[in-house]
């Protein structure tokens, strides 16, 4: 992991089209913009998870069995 100190209106750059910028700053609190193309998604990770155990749910249960019982 990458580590950087950044002040309020300063920004980073991510593979030359993701720019990160610290928007405010409030006791441990950071408010953070970013700008990014359409195409690529941006999640706050306790979401991103929430969409990954959705998936693995779906894929596990009842449509995977359908599935098995399509292929046989």
């Amino acid at each position: 992991m990458l580590a950087l100190s950044r002040k309020k209106n300063e920004a980073l750059v991510i593979n030359n089209n993701i720019e990160v910028t610290i928007l405010e700053i409030k006791g441990d609190q950071v408010k953070i913009g970013i700008a990014a193309p359409k195409e690529v998604p941006v999640y706050r990770k306790e979401v991103y998870l929430q969409i990954q155990n959705a998936n693995k749910e779906a894929t596990d249960s009842s449509g995977m069995a359908a599935l098995k019982d399509l292929l046989s």
